[in-house]
């Protein structure tokens, strides 16, 4: 008798660092039908709709603006403080929002996890997709007062550094995944923990230089400088306004420690992701 050829072949996972890459290629459809729903539905039947992803990054930098800078009188140098406010909240609010969707994957999915078989993966990766597209709304916002200030005669410019952009967004993208793959596995048996990373997001924008430099950090409270100088977010929220306002510092060592740790935390995340979708809907 002549073996059957099977089109999918559904088989338990052995490997728990196998991301099966092909398979997630033949679902490729599958994910880009997830990366349009996320960036279609979120705001539907809203009056701003996509208007929102503009709104948020302005407000918050006005909001900034206004307390840290004229308030606290938190100095920027050269930079002028909304454009300072913008470029740290728009690379942030990437790493948020990648973090936040996919920490709460199993919760948000069970419905669809229990009935259909498709590489569970699959929907944290459309999570960091879909947010790029808002990422990159954004940025042309930033764009936009870049130029502005730039035709103002503000002391802002590129740098050679400019190329490693790319590779700034690429990591907050990962580690967004990492951590939060991470975090959604010990959610589907932890409830508690979903309350604490809503809180915990909050403290950890305050460590993360988005609203001040590193420098400043530095001169006001040296004794504990060390938890922004270590911090991977805080590394890459500084670089990156190096790379696009020519302030602050770049260390490279640090961005390999950044790298590193990103690289790390993405293997962590996809092992306990890859054990916990075997046996989370028992738990959930």
């Amino acid at each position: 008798m002549q073996k059957d050829k099977w089109l999918f072949e559904i088989t338990p996972k052995n490997n728990l660092l196998d991301l099966n890459l092909k398979e997630v290629w033949q679902y490729r459809d599958l994910l880009m039908l997830f990366v349009k729903r996320d960036v279609v539905t979120v705001y539907k039947q809203t009056i701003l709709g996509p208007l929102w992803y503009l709104i948020q990054p302005l407000f918050t930098s006005v909001v900034f603006t206004l307390i840290f800078n004229n308030v606290a009188n938190i100095s920027t140098g050269s930079v002028p403080p909304f454009l300072f406010n913008l470029a740290g909240i728009t690379i942030w609010n990437y790493f948020k929002s990648c973090f936040s969707a996919t920490s709460n994957t199993f919760n948000a999915n069970a419905g669809i996890f229990g009935k259909v078989y498709f590489p569970r993966i699959i929907m944290p990766i459309s999570v960091v997709i879909s947010n790029l597209v808002r990422f990159g709304i954004q940025i042309l916002i930033f764009v936009a007062f870049y130029i502005y200030y730039y035709t103002q005669g503000a002391d802002i410019s590129l740098n050679r550094y400019t190329v490693l952009f790319p590779l700034m967004v690429l990591i907050m993208g990962m580690m967004g995944l990492g951590l939060g793959m991470i975090i959604s596995s010990m959610v589907t048996k932890y409830r508690d923990l979903k309350i604490l990373v809503e809180f915990g997001m909050q403290l950890l924008m305050y460590v993360s230089a988005v609203m001040y430099p590193v420098a400043y950090f530095a001169e006001k409270l040296p004794a504990y400088v060390w938890i922004v100088k270590y911090n991977p977010l805080a590394v890459v929220i500084e670089m990156v306004r190096y790379i696009l306002l020519d302030t602050g510092s770049f260390n490279g060592l640090m961005l390999l420690f950044t790298v590193v740790f990103t690289i790390v935390i993405l293997f962590l995340g996809i092992i306990i992701f890859n054990k916990s979708e075997k046996s989370f809907i028992d738990t959930i």
